[in-house]
């Protein structure tokens, strides 16, 4: 029997995880949306953030070795290539068209959207035999796709371009996932821990992204006033520093989810993301402006509801939770 202090310990420690993934998930996501009003380049944005991850992660790794004395996972070419490449570049599409969205919608546009990568979780997780059929999955998917319907149903600040990046994001956010599932549950490629994967993944994901980047951006770039045509020092000190606070909220945010998934549990991950999504939704109201109509949250708490059985079936059927299948996105 655990005495009420060790309860209340755990349950303080709990809270306190849950904040703390609260602080980098819901900052990113406010800070990226602020940053690209001034700053109209998401995907140079997204390779910075990218180097700074891989710059940190080796970092930790490097303290992890000098800590335990036990050496870090170094994988072959062949292995890198191809099994972490796909998924590497799923996680750069997704991250990069994610990030891209924020110059034409709201973040409660973006965050509802964004809710839809479980349903190409389900398609694909089915696709690679890694969820059982099961009657209730319709019902899942009838909630979250109606619920989305609604929330955009003559939405005032609806806007197509934003809204398929989002979708096309959530799409491949779906591969993303499941293909992280399939590499974890590898036990020989030693990719257990996040730290490690993010090390692996940060380099395929920074040249997956780089064409799109030079395609979209390049031009633009080099000849903007913010970087390399600076009249100003302070200015280009002032764009270097707002895209590095960017990094360090992306790092921190895998980083919490780690935290929280190792301390507690992936059922707790979860239920922490759904309330995620309700704070971030209201945060948006409150301090960004965007408006909703009653059927938009009409729609929001169906779609929530959704992603609620989900979450419910899925504790209720497997044995052993798997983290990779509801991590949801930076």
């Amino acid at each position: 029997m655990v005495c009420p202090v060790q309860f209340l310990c755990r349950a303080l420690c709990t809270v306190g995880l849950v904040l703390f993934y609260y602080v980098f998930s819901i900052g990113i996501t406010f800070y990226n949306k602020w940053l690209m009003k001034g700053f109209h380049f998401p995907l140079f944005m997204t390779l910075v953030h990218l180097f700074m991850i891989f710059c940190f992660s080796a970092l930790v790794r490097s303290a992890m070795h000098c800590w335990t004395g036990k050496p870090r996972v170094v994988m072959s070419w062949k292995i890198y290539i191809t099994k972490v490449a796909p998924m590497a570049l799923a996680t750069a599409l997704d991250i990069g068209l994610s990030n891209w969205s924020f110059l034409f919608i709201t973040i409660s546009l973006y965050t509802m959207t964004k809710s839809s990568a479980v349903l190409f979780i389900l398609l694909f997780s089915l696709i690679f035999k890694l969820e059982e059929p099961n009657p209730f999955l319709i019902v899942v998917v009838l909630l979250i796709s109606s619920g989305l319907f609604m929330f955009t149903f003559k939405s005032t600040q609806f806007n197509l371009e934003g809204f398929i990046m989002v979708l096309l994001a959530s799409f491949i956010g779906g591969i993303r996932w499941t293909l992280t599932q399939v590499l974890i549950q590898k036990a020989e490629l030693g990719l257990q821990n996040p730290v490690d994967t993010m090390y692996h993944l940060q380099p395929l994901m920074f040249m997956g992204l780089f064409p799109l980047f030079i395609y979209n951006e390049g031009l633009n770039l080099s000849t903007t006033s913010k970087l390399f045509r600076v009249s100003e020092v302070s200015a280009l000190a002032y764009s270097l520093f707002t895209l590095s606070v960017g990094g360090i909220l992306a790092f921190g945010l895998g980083f919490s989810e780690f935290l929280l998934v190792s301390r507690t549990s992936s059922l707790t991950l979860s239920i922490a993301g759904i309330f995620k999504e309700v704070c971030t939704l209201l945060l948006a109201a409150e301090f960004m402006g965007d408006k909703m109509s009653a059927l938009n949250w009409l729609g929001f708490v169906i779609c929530l509801s959704g992603i609620s059985l989900h979450v419910a079936l899925k504790t209720y059927f497997s044995k052993v939770p798997l983290p990779s299948l509801i991590l949801q996105s930076c």
